[in-house]
């Protein structure tokens, strides 16, 4: 079907939607054109040309084991998989995430995470794998460095095994050996998406015009959605399919850690992707066009910046609590009020001027909250499979 048939097909279905009842909410041409925006879903399959084992099936099954391996640790108890259990949707439940000592934030999903533009909630990394390697070699995290890694993968026959058949039997140093795990933890990660969500099914029945279809779709759920696309005006940075921009903005949560101690967000971000020896614009990248480095290499630095952070994905976004970089709002409905009783005096950057308060009603709150949860794919806390066997490895 093409883009201007499905169009017709939706405008179809908000002319029949006033002979629904109670069945459906009646939406505008304007509106129904925001939500289709929001699909379809799932898309594509990402792939990462700066990390050259992406897609690779046995890169993908020894990352998995990275992953859940506390070896990887200075202490040998802290994994990728403690802050981003599977059970709890990809993240640890905590309002403050901890490795080897308390972070000063929210440990985000890694659900979708291969679709980002920006890692972690201040951008200060530009791949997948670079940021694996941050969380490795931070010591508040992991506290790992390359010959620790190095060390557990050679001295297991089973990762070793693997590791070979992944890279190639080269015998790397110990840095190429870290760079290279990181990558196929990223190898790993890219392959954990949000399926399909009860809005996907609605959204795809306005498409085509499918009366019976979106009459299934909660009530509460459409006009919370209507609240989404129209006075809430949510959109603009929840966006696209994946319900984010992908980008940094100031939301009034203050960025105080404590008395003379701030999270600066974005500005501290570009500060250390710029220094990172990991970034897209250094020797680690296997992208020989440099075009996925563009980004790194025009990103610049603005006063604006501080206290800006990465707006996340709204999927899921209820098996994901708490929220905000600093995990302060620990249900949805916090976040909802915080939205709706804003307080512009905390607003420090003068281009988020596209926020007001949005004032809602106790049901419009529970509309939006209704919206919100039925984005959640009835999958996204599921155990994944065993890593698939590689031929001539030990399982």
């Amino acid at each position: 079907m093409t883009a201007a048939r499905a169009f017709v097909g939706a405008i179809a279905a908000v002319a029949a939607a006033a002979a629904w009842g109670q069945e459906s909410v009646s939406f505008t041409p304007p509106e129904v054109a925001l939500i289709l925006r929001h699909g379809p879903w799932p898309q594509p399959a990402p792939r990462d040309p700066s990390n050259r084992v992406s897609g690779n099936p046995a890169a993908i099954a020894l990352g998995q084991r990275l992953f859940f391996d506390a070896r990887l640790s200075a202490n040998g108890a802290v994994a990728c998989a403690t802050c981003h259990a599977p059970a709890k949707a990809w993240t640890d439940g905590r309002r403050q995430a901890a490795g080897l000592a308390s972070l000063d934030r929210n440990a985000p999903s890694i659900l979708d995470a291969g679709r980002l533009r920006w890692f972690s909630w201040d951008g200060g990394t530009d791949s997948l794998w670079a940021q694996a390697l941050r969380a490795m070699l931070d010591p508040r995290e992991m506290g790992a460095g390359a010959p620790l890694v190095a060390k557990v993968v050679r001295s297991d026959p089973a990762l070793e095994c693997r590791y070979r058949v992944a890279f190639g039997g080269s015998q790397p140093d110990d840095e190429r050996l870290l760079v290279d795990a990181a990558k196929a933890i990223a190898a790993f990660v890219e392959t954990r998406t949000s399926g399909r969500a009860p809005f996907d099914e609605f959204r795809d029945a306005l498409t085509r015009g499918d009366r019976e279809a979106a009459a299934r779709y909660p009530l509460a759920a459409q006009r919370g959605l209507q609240l989404f696309v129209g006075k809430g005006n949510c959109s603009v940075c929840h966006f696209g399919a994946s319900f984010t921009n992908g980008e940094f903005h100031d939301v009034g949560v203050p960025f105080m850690l404590a008395p003379g101690r701030v999270d600066a967000g974005r500005h501290g971000g570009i500060k250390r992707l710029l220094a990172d020896p990991y970034n897209l614009l250094g020797k680690y990248s296997d992208d020989q066009s440099r075009a996925s480095a563009t980004k790194t290499r025009h990103v610049e630095l603005q006063h604006a910046n501080f206290g800006q952070f990465k707006t996340p994905s709204l999927r899921n976004v209820v098996l994901t609590a708490p929220y905000m970089h600093d995990g302060r709002l620990a249900t949805l409905r916090d976040v909802v009020r915080h939205y709706s009783e804003l307080d512009l005096e905390r607003l420090h950057t003068h281009g988020e001027q596209l926020l007001r308060p949005l004032k809602l009603s106790d049901r419009e709150s529970d509309d939006l909250i209704a919206f919100l949860e039925s984005l959640t794919d009835p999958r996204a806390t599921a155990v994944p499979e065993a890593p698939r066997p590689v031929a001539g490895c030990k399982p």
